[in-house]
């Protein structure tokens, strides 16, 4: 029987006479993988969890403890390291929150060329919590980490405004997002009543204004007890974006097979463009986010400006009333995403438009939020 602190045939020992190929161990055994896991470069680390494989159950409780890693990086990788296994303790065990009180779920991104073809799959990890509405429903939450980014969009992207510009850097605060927007079974649980004009359990509610968005979010609130509410417009596309830069968090371009907006294939039986079911394309952004191009539009808490010349760069909603309101005695909000019936370059990252808050439609609704330093589990 083989022993798991011994070398094996490719380990490189130390005190040996033949010097070790570089980015070989410098440790045999199971010991050298534990070493080699304590190693400050993540990408050392990740490579000891992928060897930690070959030294039995004693490797693979390595694997298991890398899910309870500060790095997330480490989580991942042992997430997707264990989620290839076949036995039942441990797809049971990855069924269970993690030490955070997080569902972990793997997840694929793709990124495209400009020619909309697929050049990258990529698994990736993404976090929820997950909220019990009543009546069967439940609410997902991703877990968006802070970070900074550019706002906006650079001046020779293709579709741009000047409403979109100067680009800024923005740094936000950690933060929870729903993985869809909300769909008409959570809108009438909470709010009791469903004016969508497209009709599905699990299709986005729309038909709905900002202010009833917002009402939505009080409610909820209520029923949770923790502080749900729209996006600030810098989180909606901090959150869209998820470290990426390109027009579209897939890449340079968007296709049908990616997302939900017009023109459509053609229809031999006239079935009418129309939103789909929350999450349908099964395409997912870095942090685990679904239909934030196309499907509908998103209300944001943000009053409308007309550019980004003063906006603020913590992450926050710019609610001052600019001189039109004032004189107009309105309330004009910001819009994000783009619609099923709006064309690719109305559906951009930086994409932002105007609506009335009382504004009605059936491309627009919205997804909540809440603040990362109120979860209770």
């Amino acid at each position: 029987m083989n022993n798991p602190q011994q070398p094996r045939e490719y380990d490189a020992v130390l005190g040996g006479n033949s010097p070790s190929m570089e980015n070989t161990a410098v440790l045999g055994g199971i010991e050298g993988v534990k070493l080699r896991l304590q190693n400050p470069d993540l990408n050392v680390r990740i490579a000891a969890l992928e060897q930690a494989l070959n030294y039995g159950e004693q490797g693979l409780d390595l694997v298991i403890e890398g899910l309870k890693d500060e790095s997330g990086d480490i989580q991942n990788a042992a997430y997707l390291i264990l989620n290839k296994r076949t036995e039942s303790r441990i797809k049971q065990l990855l069924q269970k929150p993690n030490h955070e009180g997080l569902k972990l779920e793997q997840i694929e991104v793709v990124t495209i060329n400009k020619f909309g073809e697929i050049i990258q799959r990529q698994p990736r990890v993404a976090r929820y919590f997950i909220e019990d509405l009543g009546d069967g429903v439940k609410l997902e939450m991703a877990a968006i980490p802070g970070g900074s980014f550019m706002m906006g969009s650079p001046e020779n992207e293709e579709g741009r405004s000047d409403s979109e510009s100067p680009q800024h850097q923005v740094t936000v605060p950690s933060f929870f997002m729903g993985k869809y927007p909300i769909t008409q079974a959570q809108y009438q649980v909470i709010m009791g009543e469903n004016d969508s004009s497209f009709k599905g359990d699990n299709r986005p509610v729309e038909q709905v204004d900002w202010i009833n968005a917002v009402a939505f979010c009080e409610k909820l609130s209520q029923k949770i007890g923790k502080p749900y509410r729209l996006p600030s417009e810098a989180e909606w596309e901090y959150a869209c974006r998820a470290g990426t830069t390109t027009p579209f968090h897939f890449g340079e371009t968007m296709t049908i097979d990616l997302a939900n907006y017009w023109p459509r294939l053609t229809n031999p039986d006239g079935v009418k463009d129309e939103t789909t079911v929350v999450g349908s394309f099964g395409i997912a952004n870095n942090f685990g986010l679904y239909d934030m191009h196309g499907n509908l539009c998103e209300w944001c808490q943000d009053r409308w400006h007309n550019d980004y010349e003063n906006a603020p760069t913590d992450g926050s909603a710019w609610v001052d009333k600019t001189w039109l309101e004032i004189a107009r005695r309105i309330d004009i909000r910001v819009v994000r995403g783009g619609s099923w019936n709006n064309n690719p370059e109305n559906c951009r990252s930086a994409y932002r438009i105007q609506l009335h808050h009382d504004f009605r439609s059936m491309d627009v609704g919205f997804r909540v939020v809440c603040s990362s330093t109120m979860r209770t589990y």
